[in-house]
């Protein structure tokens, strides 16, 4: 009963006992501030703040007689503060001791500078009588070790840049692989339409059956038989292009009545071409009449 009554107590005034949300007519209500000092935290209604300061500019907590000033007061709770506190000075304290485990021997030696660095945060953030005195530890190791924690700084930072960068990277990859699903779940959904109308068009005589894509589709499952023909398909597309060549006739290009091979004929045929490709697509085009024109002069019928 004494633990609930000390509970409700920190959230009433530590002066006129009012509570937060307690109001003395219908016009007003009470707000409590905090004394955010280490050590108190207790509440006091504007009315007994405003009455109090005007007589002096601070007075003593009747609760626990730490001394209550006008800078001191706020509206958060004094966990808030301590908590604000806390990060702030932690943020600062581990940009000057940003050693890591690679800087020890042992990782005793990593588990005591760890302990030793925390010592000193809770000592400056809950105002201990050292406080002051980590404050300028602090300050001298900074002076003494400027360019290692530099060089540690940057370390730190290439490795966030890394740890970011492969993190965006598998995002991209994650929403490729979304779009690719995406996409093949429209292609399913389609070709199972296709499927049903080339069905129903069989059964009202409009045509004789079903294409075989779709019946290998349905047959063998949709999504494998897809994948199967995008593959192909995409095979086919990396597959070179190559030019059609005019094959000889069968025992080669002869001069009409003997067997002997028409070498002038031979070079002015390979002068045109021959229906072999030169290099390009547009000498192609180029000597492709006069290749087949001048092909079959001099050959035996």
């Amino acid at each position: 009963m004494d633990d609930q009554q000390e509970q409700e107590d920190l959230f009433r005034c530590a002066i006129c006992g009012i509570a937060e949300g307690d109001s003395s007519n219908l016009t007003s209500q009470s707000s409590l501030q905090t004394n955010a000092t280490v050590g108190c935290g207790h509440q006091f209604c504007n009315s007994c703040i405003d009455r109090e300061l005007s007589r002096r500019r601070e007075f003593p907590c009747p609760i626990c007689e730490t001394p209550v000033k006008k800078v001191t007061l706020s509206t958060r709770t004094l966990d808030d503060v301590l908590c604000e506190k806390d990060t702030s000075w932690r943020r600062r304290v581990l940009k000057v001791f940003n050693k890591t485990q690679q800087d020890f021997s042992s990782l005793l030696e990593y588990n005591n500078y760890l302990e030793e660095v925390e010592d000193i945060i809770y000592s400056i953030v809950n105002e201990e009588p050292n406080a002051e005195e980590c404050k300028g530890k602090i300050k001298a190791y900074e002076e003494n070790h400027r360019t290692e924690i530099v060089i540690r700084q940057s370390q730190r930072a290439d490795e966030e840049r890394a740890i970011q960068d492969q993190i965006a990277a598998e995002q991209r990859e994650a929403e490729r692989r979304k779009r690719d699903l995406q996409e093949e779940e429209k292609a399913i959904a389609l070709t199972k339409r296709k499927f049903k109308q080339e069905s129903a068009e069989v059964l009202l005589g409009e045509r004789d059956e079903v294409s075989a894509e779709l019946k290998a589709a349905q047959m063998q499952g949709y999504r494998n038989e897809l994948k199967r023909q995008r593959e192909g398909r995409q095979a086919n597309a990396a597959t070179m292009f190559v030019s059609p060549r005019v094959r000889e006739p069968e025992g080669g290009i002869r001069k009409r009545d003997t067997n002997k091979l028409d070498r002038e004929f031979y070079r002015k045929r390979q002068a045109a071409g021959g229906g072999i490709p030169a290099g390009s697509l547009t000498s192609q085009e180029r000597n492709w009449n006069e290749t087949v024109s001048t092909l079959f002069e001099g050959m035996v019928c």
